[in-house]
């Protein structure tokens, strides 16, 4: 048995073969064009390999969409889940299957490396690999019977704009974005249905959305918009589900309920969303959809106003300590709900890594992974962790496991690209950092590594580019809040990098002035001093004051810093690490003794 079945016209038959022929370049066996005579067995030949076929490509055509014979057939490959239907001269497609995604083939020139035959090519390569997935071994005479249903191959694609806040009040902004989350995480679980990231959703923040723009950029099928408001108590969502083709509205809705009712309400959502498009929604996908981190609805808000913090303001010593509280609380309330969990680990990471004398976040890690091993951001932050103690064995473990989980997570990427840093892999950490600060709107500390890595490897366009990208992410958050220490150090590192001395300095002493004790700040501006401006009198300056309080982890990074290793002659320099080193071994030394820890191979920028 074939294993595409094509259904056309006959009349259409010549500009269907270029068509086969791509296929079959592939490597895939095809059913088009059979030398049966009509009658009884004609039918059932037919009958036989439409229902043996892997997928079925539909051809439409002005002609076709006439023809019973393609109507019924793809009526049956839809409800079936292995249709992948073309069109010519836009031909009016029947109502029954409008809701399935349709690549057009106008303009197309035969050419088998044009974009909308490969996007063909790629649905029916999923439909024909997902069949061979399902195939029972040979010789099992039970085999059918264990198969487990199919996952259909992705017929839609969705786009979920950031729900607008309606409140009234700028605070509650974290509860509209959580909302957008939440809702863009339950879609992602079913098979049936592509959903557009979070991080690429968001881009449309704040923004008048253009819905045919938005389609034509994403290449969606669908996109869903809304509106929350929340006020005393209660909570009222607008949502409505727009078809990209035609700009009208599949299905729209409006739910006024009790705050308490968020988890029902989500659930609601995405249930009306699968039923406008007809989806096949498997059983595991159904509880997937309904299991939640937490089923208490003050601990998920909690989370939502943390998660919120997180995105919108990394390395920050105040976010850091906000973070942590608020996931400190969330779990008290619910000891069960990982997410809080992992998300509280970071939290303490990052003040860790910002120089506070706090818990380093590993009890936290292990605790969201006991509750739930499979979540690779819990895996990446115990990575994190794992090399502030210089244990590069056990936190690649940890990276490899959070990639294999989800490739596409932000934590398990930025944590990839620290280990690579670490490991002085510099073009890989280049890679994973790039692909970090696409992920993450807010994340800063990945676009200072770019420069970093472009400067150990001398390219000097990749530290201009890293550089103004740097420069321009940090300004626009300080647009929005000037009093982001993040964007000041790294605004402040990107000019630097730039060569503008002066701005670079005139902003490094404001900050100071205003918040002489941050450790962040004073680390990195003295690695832009010393790495950028060569200034070693004004770095040392910089780093005195560290020098007195730093801890182990800290002291192996600053020593290891390539954008201070021209430091390390220096006869100051010598003694403020010698000073630094007997302190805390005479520390180390008041308590019980314990196994030294390795030196690290390279340090960061916080």
């Amino acid at each position: 048995m074939a294993d595409v079945f094509v259904s056309y016209a006959r009349a259409d038959k010549a500009r269907v073969a270029p068509l086969v022929a791509a296929i079959e370049a592939k490597g895939w066996s095809v059913w088009w064009d059979p030398e049966i005579s009509p009658g009884r067995e004609f039918d059932d030949a037919i009958d036989t390999e439409l229902v043996a076929a892997k997928a079925v490509l539909v051809v439409w055509t002005p002609v076709s969409v006439e023809s019973r014979w393609v109507r019924g057939e793809a009526r049956d490959a839809a409800e079936r889940g292995i249709l992948v239907p073309v069109r010519f001269d836009q031909a009016r497609l029947p109502i029954d299957v409008r809701a399935i995604h349709t690549t057009d083939l106008d303009g197309w020139r035969e050419d088998p490396s044009h974009p909308a035959v490969l996007e063909c090519l790629h649905a029916l390569a999923g439909m024909i690999a997902r069949a061979h997935v399902a195939q029972p071994s040979h010789g099992s005479a039970t085999a059918h019977a264990s198969i487990a249903p199919a996952k259909e191959a992705p017929r839609f694609s969705i786009c979920v704009l950031p729900f607008v806040n309606m409140s009234g009040d700028s605070e509650q902004e974290y509860f509209s974005d959580g909302i957008s989350e939440d809702i863009i995480t339950d879609l992602s679980k079913i098979s049936a249905l592509a959903v557009t990231s979070s991080n690429t959703a968001f881009r449309y923040k704040g923004q008048h959305a253009d819905i045919p723009k938005v389609v034509r950029d994403l290449k969606v099928t669908h996109v869903l918009e809304g509106s929350v408001r929340k006020a005393g108590g209660r909570i009222r969502i607008n949502a409505q589900l727009i078809d990209g083709a035609s700009d009208n509205h599949v299905w729209a809705e409006r739910y006024d309920r009790d705050a308490s009712d968020i988890f029902e309400l989500q659930d609601e959502i995405s249930q009306a969303i699968v039923k406008a498009l007809k989806l096949r929604l498997l059983p595991e996908e159904k509880k997937a959809i309904e299991r939640r981190g937490t089923e208490n609805a003050e601990a998920h808000d909690l989370y939502l106003m943390a998660r919120q913090i997180y995105v919108t303001s990394q390395e920050d010593m105040r976010s850091a300590q906000a973070i942590v509280r608020l996931c400190t609380r969330a779990t008290e309330i619910d000891p069960g709900y990982a997410q809080a969990w992992a998300l509280m680990a970071m939290g303490y990471r990052s003040l860790r890594e910002l120089g506070a004398q706090s818990d380093d976040g590993m009890e936290a890690a292990q605790r969201a992974l006991a509750l739930d091993p499979d979540m690779a951001e819990a895996h990446a932050v115990k990575a994190y962790i794992l090399l502030m103690k210089s244990d590069t064995d056990a936190a690649a473990s940890e990276v490899a496991m959070a990639l294999k989980l989800d490739p596409d997570s932000y934590e398990a990427i930025r944590a990839a690209g620290r280990l690579s840093y670490q490991l002085h892999r510099y073009e890989d950490a280049i890679r994973l950092y790039e692909k970090a600060v696409g992920l993450m709107e807010g994340d800063l500390n990945s676009a200072g590594m770019l420069i970093s890595c472009y400067s150990v490897l001398g390219n000097t366009a990749g530290v201009r580019r890293a550089a103004e990208f740097a420069l321009k992410r940090a300004e626009s958050i300080l647009a929005r809040d000037q009093n982001n220490s993040s964007a000041v150090v790294y605004s402040a590192y990107a000019l630097a990098a730039l060569g503008e001395g002066e701005r670079a300095k005139t902003r490094m002493n404001r900050a100071i002035v205003v918040d002489p004790d941050n450790w962040d700040m004073r680390y990195n501006f003295a690695c832009a001093l010393n790495g950028h401006l060569k200034d070693k009198n004004a770095a040392l300056e910089m780093l005195e004051p560290l020098f007195v309080t730093t801890t182990d982890p800290l002291l192996r990074y600053l020593k290891a810093d390539p954008d201070l290793e021209s430091l390390h002659d220096d006869p100051r320099y010598q003694a403020m690490v010698a000073a630094a080193e007997a302190r805390l071994a005479a520390a180390k030394a008041a308590v019980e003794p314990a196994n030294p820890e390795p030196i690290a191979g390279v340090g960061t920028h916080g």
